[in-house]
This record gives C-alpha cells, sequence and structure tokens, in this order.
C-alpha cells in the first residue's frame, strides 16, 4: 500500500513493516528542503500498525547528502536559497533550521524501530539520516563521510547526538572535521554499522532482520528499546528502578491485568 509519493520519497507499508524510499537516483539521492519536508511526512501518515520501518535509497549511493544547488543564489524553484536564510534574523533562521531537522527527529519512536539500509555513499544529510535510525545494515561499498565542515558548516540535522553514543566524542571529531570517508569494516568495528552484507545480499539482509524484530510482541519491543535509550542518562539504582517497573507492566499486561 502506498502512503505518500511526493519529491523524492516513497512511502509503503506492508503489515507490521513500512518502507521509506528515497527515488531520486540520477542524482545519488540528493536531498533538498522539499525532500526533509517529505521524510517529516512520512512520518506522520504512518499506520499504528507499522512495528519497523526500513529507510532505502534507490540506486548505487543510499545519498550523497546536500544538493549544492542549495547555496546557488536562485536556490530552488519556490525555495528560498541558504544565502537568503543566511539574510534572515535569528529566530528566522532558527526556525527554518528546526523545520529541516523535522525529517531526522521521528525515526527513534518509542514505538518503531528503524532500519537503514545504506549501500554507496551516505554523505553530510546522507550520513545524518542514516544515523537518525535505530540500526543500519550496509553493503560492503559503503562510504560515510560528514562532509560539512569543508564546506564551512556543522552537521545540524540531528547527527551529532548519534555518531557520539556510538563511536565516541574522540573519533566523532576526527571523522567530522577530517571529512574523511568511513568504509565498511571501520563502520562495523567502530558501531556504525550492526551488520555488513555483499551490495546484492542488503534486501535480503533487511527482510531478515525486520522479521526478526518482528518475532518478539510488541509491548516488550517497546518496553526495551525505552529502557535501553534511557540508560545512559540515569544512574545504576535508577536504572535498575525503571528495570523493575518494565517488568511488572510486561508481567500484568501478560496476565491480563493491563490497562
Amino acid at each position: 500500500m502506498t502512503l505518500l509519493d511526493q519529491d523524492g520519497v516513497h512511502v509503503t507499508a506492508e503489515g507490521e513493516v513500512a518502507t521509506v524510499t528515497l527515488t531520486n537516483p540520477a542524482k545519488r539521492n540528493a536531498q533538498t528542503p522539499a525532500t526533509w519536508r517529505a521524510l517529516a511526512e512520512a512520518g506522520r501518515v504512518l499506520p499504528g500498525t507499522v512495528r519497523v520501518v526500513v529507510l532505502r535509497g534507490e540506486g548505487k549511493s543510499f545519498s550523497a547528502g546536500l544538493d549544492r544547488q542549495a547555496f546557488e543564489p536562485e536556490g530552488f524553484d519556490g525555495e528560498p536559497s541558504f544565502l537568503d536564510l543566511a539574510r534572515g534574523t535569528d529566530e528566522e533562521l532558527d526556525t527554518a533550521i528546526a523545520e529541516y531537522q523535522e525529517a531526522f527527529t521521528w525515526w527513534r519512536r518509542p514505538d518503531l524501530i528503524s532500519v537503514a539500509a545504506v549501500q554507496g555513499h551516505a554523505i553530510g544529510a546522507g550520513f545524518q539520516l542514516a544515523l537518525a535510525c535505530d540500526l543500519r545494515v550496509c553493503a560492503r561499498d559503503v562510504q560515510f563521510a560528514m562532509r560539512e565542515t569543508s564546506l564551512g558548516l556543522v552537521p545540524d540535522l540531528t547527527g551529532t547526538y548519534p555518531l557520539v553514543h556510538l563511536v565516541g566524542q574522540a573519533r566523532a571529531l576526527e571523522i567530522c572535521a577530517t571529512g574523511r570517508f568511513v568504509h565498511a569494516e571501520e563502520a562495523e568495528r567502530v558501531g556504525l554499522a550492526n551488520l555488513v552484507v555483499p551490495a546484492e545480499e542488503l534486501d535480503g539482509a533487511v527482510t531478515d532482520l525486520a522479521a526478526a524484530l518482528l518475532a518478539a510482541p510488541r509491548g516488550a519491543v517497546v518496553e526495551t528499546k525505552a529502557l535501553l535509550a534511557g540508560a545512559d542518562t540515569r544512574g545504576y539504582e535508577e536504572q535498575r528502578a525503571a528495570e523493575r517497573a518494565a517488568q511488572a507492566r510486561r508481567l500484568r499486561d501478560l496476565a491480563g491485568l493491563g490497562d
């Protein structure tokens, strides 16, 4: 079932699995503000029955990042260029960037598990979109890079938080400041990739992972995700208490005593 098809973003749902596909392979799925609005809308149109969301890009590259036309004086049709945005007030600029970030924020919703299927280039905004997901399955030809600093910019599409949590502050700084490529072997070793497979096996590996993620009852997965998501902000005793509370809810639910 097709839920959305606009501005290079196609969304389908089949049972408990939704697929969000970037559909501009001719430009290596380069992103624009219109792409970001469509990606934000993708999160809003998902049926409540969906438990797993797969994010993929058509063609040889997942996403080559921001379409550089954004820096041209004319920008995109019907869109202000980034140069025009820079001339706005601090409040206007902050509002515009916050709206762009909405495309990257919903992938870690507590009721879903999101999986990025990444092949080829995942650069800049493409890298940050992969980082927005809970899990990443990568083809052996994957090339991650954070190129914003080479443009005189910073990664501002929510990518800094997950990157630091996955690889640590020092390695994240080195990756961002140099803009170098992180290839599949390193990505798997440092925790950027949950799984690396040959390119021809990427779709099958993601399908298998989605099936495994659906095997456990939804309530148990949702509670576990919440426990893990909050673990680094809680102390040991707080985490123990959170585990007890979550387990009490699960036991009551299994006994038919839940809300």
